[in-house]
């Protein structure tokens, strides 16, 4: 509306500019013949008209229309606070940053999963569904039969791998006695260490024998997918009719085959320290 009044005003100028040019101009001519006081005439209405522009120039209206705003101006918001140039060209209110609280935040490395001693048993036994296992030497503190014979001491960290063992597996134990005194021996320590309560392991699956080979022949018939013993003599004869063995001595593992294993303990075996 104020940029239509301003051109209504400057038309009105040129009119009165044009019209004052006119009388002036007939005027001079009524005064004087000379052959130029029509340009003379001419020379005193763009003289007033000039004079006419510069007071409307100067008056409060001009001086706003011509007057460019500042850039780097502050401007006021609705609320009366004063605002930074950058914040008048940004449509949204700026956000101080606060760097040093980035460099105090530690990215935090998930930690470790640790497995339980059931799921790493499950996860060595690799799908096997039945174990034989020699008790001597494995189970028990003592390493002969001629030990078996006055006492029977259950290694604690073994049982509780033959009890996570126990349920994932049909699981039997065995081993070579001199005399039947030292089969109740043995059943007596086994109990007494709880194995018989767990209900994986049953009395009538812990098998005795006489002689060595009494124990290698009962492990081909009950066809294990494992079977743990100490002597390498029979672990080497059954390497091509069962599908894992370990073997327990403190030697190391045995280079027999690729399905033999070896450990200086079953609890060693079946546990944190040996998971490759």
């Amino acid at each position: 509306m104020a940029d239509s009044l301003t051109a209504e005003l400057v038309l009105l100028l040129k009119r009165v500019s044009t019209h004052l040019t006119v009388k002036i101009s007939n005027l001079l001519m009524l005064l004087s013949n000379h052959k130029n006081a029509g340009s003379i005439g001419a020379l005193a209405g763009f003289a007033i008209a000039i004079v006419f522009t510069w007071k409307f120039l100067r008056s409060p209206g001009g001086q706003q229309r011509r007057q460019p705003k500042r850039r780097g101006a502050a401007s006021s918001s609705s609320d009366g606070t004063q605002l930074t140039p950058s914040e008048v060209a940004s449509p949204y209110p700026l956000s101080p940053v606060n760097d040093s609280k980035g460099q105090d935040v530690v990215e935090e490395l998930p930690a470790p999963v640790k497995l339980t001693l059931g799921q790493i048993v499950r996860k060595k036994l690799n799908g096997g569904r039945k174990m034989t296992c020699q008790l001597l030497g494995v189970i028990f503190e003592e390493k002969s039969p001629e030990e078996l014979q006055e006492h029977a001491t259950v290694r604690p960290l073994a049982a509780e791998v033959l009890m996570e063992i126990s349920k994932s597996c049909d699981l039997y134990l065995m081993e070579r006695i001199i005399d039947d005194k030292s089969g109740e021996i043995a059943l007596s320590a086994l109990e007494a260490a709880g194995l018989f309560t767990s209900g994986g392991l049953i009395k009538d699956k812990v098998l005795f024998c006489s002689t060595e080979n009494g124990r290698s022949s009962f492990v081909r018939q009950l066809e294990p997918d494992w079977h743990v013993d100490t002597n390498i003599e029979i672990i080497s004869q059954l390497a091509r009719f069962i599908r894992y063995q370990l073997h327990i001595s403190p030697a190391g593992p045995p280079h027999i085959a690729s399905n033999v294993f070896g450990s200086t303990s079953l609890e060693h075996y079946f546990s944190l320290l040996d998971q490759c």
